[in-house]
């Protein structure tokens, strides 16, 4: 069984829309695939549907944004199965309101740099709820200025600890953001935790009973990094998961739909585990 759980769509940072997700999973073997768009469950229902047409089956999912007060740091948590899914809506909707802002001062920035307009970067995030650092640069790329989404002007303008263009806010505590999953009878995997040096954090809220699991089988981990989160699952009893992170055209490296998988035994331990919640 190939299990993806992670990938995005054109509601939040990826380039396809929904159905094409679902057929590319289907042509790719996929048998059990989780859209995880960034701060949206919007997606559920059609891809349920569409899932059901395509012979994919579909978990509900949602890639939360969150912040690591104590090392100020972003920290992303991946909600898999909430059985309540509305206690997750406010949440999603400041999470969107605080990267509309962060992505209206930057595309700002980039004016004041470069001729493009406001216009020729929405235009990149319609359908989505949200604006990202890709949908600036596609526009960047539209008028000749870079002839990538990841090189060498993405790295000026983006780049997390000095991008010229960059601009970073608080979102909601990691803390807060897990305990809200709870109550949303939902399961909480941090996401790649080696793309925002969150190792550390992921000990501390594993050994407070905090989280539910790790995705360890991310493009971003090494065979170092993913022995030693392997180690932190097996020392706390963590669900382990793995995921193509897919976003289309907007990957940061050639990604396919199923290059990192779930276990059919991890799988199982999410969907019982939301059911032992969604039964208290």
């Amino acid at each position: 069984m190939k299990i993806d759980l992670h990938c995005h769509t054109s509601l939040s940072d990826g380039s396809l829309g929904i159905e094409d997700v679902i057929a590319q999973a289907k042509r790719t073997g996929i048998d059990f695939l989780s859209i995880t768009d960034h701060d949206t469950l919007a997606s559920f229902s059609r891809a349920n549907i569409l899932g059901e047409r395509y012979g994919v089956k579909i978990m509900q999912g949602v890639e939360m944004s969150a912040w690591d007060k104590e090392r100020n740091q972003k920290v992303h948590i991946l909600c898999y199965a909430p059985k309540k899914p509305d206690r997750l809506e406010g949440l999603c909707l400041k999470c969107c309101e605080i990267r509309k802002s962060c992505s209206k001062e930057m595309i700002e920035n980039v004016m004041k740099r470069f001729p493009i307009t406001e216009e020729s970067v929405l235009k990149h995030a319609t359908g989505s709820k949200s604006l990202f650092k890709q949908h600036i640069m596609r526009a960047l790329i539209d008028y000749g200025y870079a002839l990538e989404f990841y090189g060498e002007l993405n790295d000026e303008l983006f780049n997390l600890k000095n991008g010229t263009c960059l601009v970073e806010r608080e979102y909601p505590d990691v803390k807060f953001v897990l305990e809200l999953i709870k109550s949303a009878r939902g399961v909480s995997v941090m996401a790649h935790p080696v793309q925002y040096d969150n190792i550390e954090l992921l000990e501390e809220l594993a050994s407070e009973g905090k989280i539910d699991g790790v995705e360890v089988y991310h493009y971003t981990a090494d065979e170092n990094a993913r022995k030693r989160l392997l180690e932190i699952a097996q020392k706390y009893d963590l669900i382990v998961t793995g995921g193509s992170d897919f976003h289309g055209l907007y990957n940061a490296q050639p990604t396919y739909l199923g290059s990192n998988l779930t276990t059919k035994e991890n799988l199982d331990r999410i969907i019982k585990l939301s059911n032992k919640r969604a039964s208290v």
